[in-house]
């Protein structure tokens, strides 16, 4: 079977600083995969790299089969990637439903449309639900997303991943700056993400990963 992520002698140099070199890492459907180590050992540039933030000084990537190298950030999520970031990036302001249903729209080609039909409505609902569901924060949908724990919104971040139906799931160091009461709602969430999805999560704190079944 094809893999999902397969990475051949990626390697990233900065100046005469080689960050990432010679990595070769295969994910079949369906795995869980941690990479652990310190601070400053080069996990985010890795998780950069293989979403196409950053070019790799040599190597290829190659998502379902196909090499996406050259691809840039959207090129990839187009191909499958999605990902989430160590500082949470969302529309504070708008409600947690709001946030979900912005990206379920991008992903589905009409965010752009000033009065979608109902049919169109009636679709993005239904994933924004489903995903509500999958991530058990039904209760919380209409709230906005500034006065939600901390926790709680790195799991609206997981959701807006969610919504762009990735192949591949990149999770850098998905509780960074959670307090630890609120930790494992996030692994939680991790382990009843869908079994199809390939998942690479990125962590320093080694007692973290088991809550992730990882």
């Amino acid at each position: 079977m094809t893999p999902v992520l397969e990475l051949r002698g990626l390697s990233k140099r900065f100046g005469s600083l080689d960050v990432t070199r010679d990595v070769n890492l295969t994910l079949p459907e369906g795995t869980r995969c941690a990479l652990i180590g310190p601070n400053g050992a080069g996990k985010t540039t890795l998780i950069n790299l293989i979403a196409g933030r950053l070019q790799p000084s040599a190597g290829s990537i190659h998502i379902d089969g196909n090499d996406v190298t050259r691809l840039g950030e959207a090129g990839r999520v187009k191909a499958g990637v999605g990902r989430t970031f160590q500082i949470t990036t969302l529309f504070r302001r708008l409600t947690l439903e709001e946030n979900l249903a912005l990206a379920v729209a991008e992903q589905r080609g009409v965010a752009g449309m000033l009065r979608p039909s109902r049919a169109v409505r009636a679709d993005i609902d239904a994933r924004v639900s489903e995903i509500l569901t999958t991530l058990r924060l039904a209760e919380e949908a209409r709230t906005p997303v500034e006065v939600l724990p901390y926790g709680v919104q790195r799991m609206v971040e997981l959701g807006i991943a969610l919504a762009l139906r990735p192949r591949l799931l990149l999770l850098d160091e998905p509780a960074a700056g959670v307090p630890q009461a609120e930790v494992g709602i996030i692994f939680d969430a991790i382990a009843q993400l869908p079994s199809s999805m390939a998942v690479l999560l990125v962590e320093h704190d080694i007692d973290k990963i088991g809550r992730a079944h990882v």
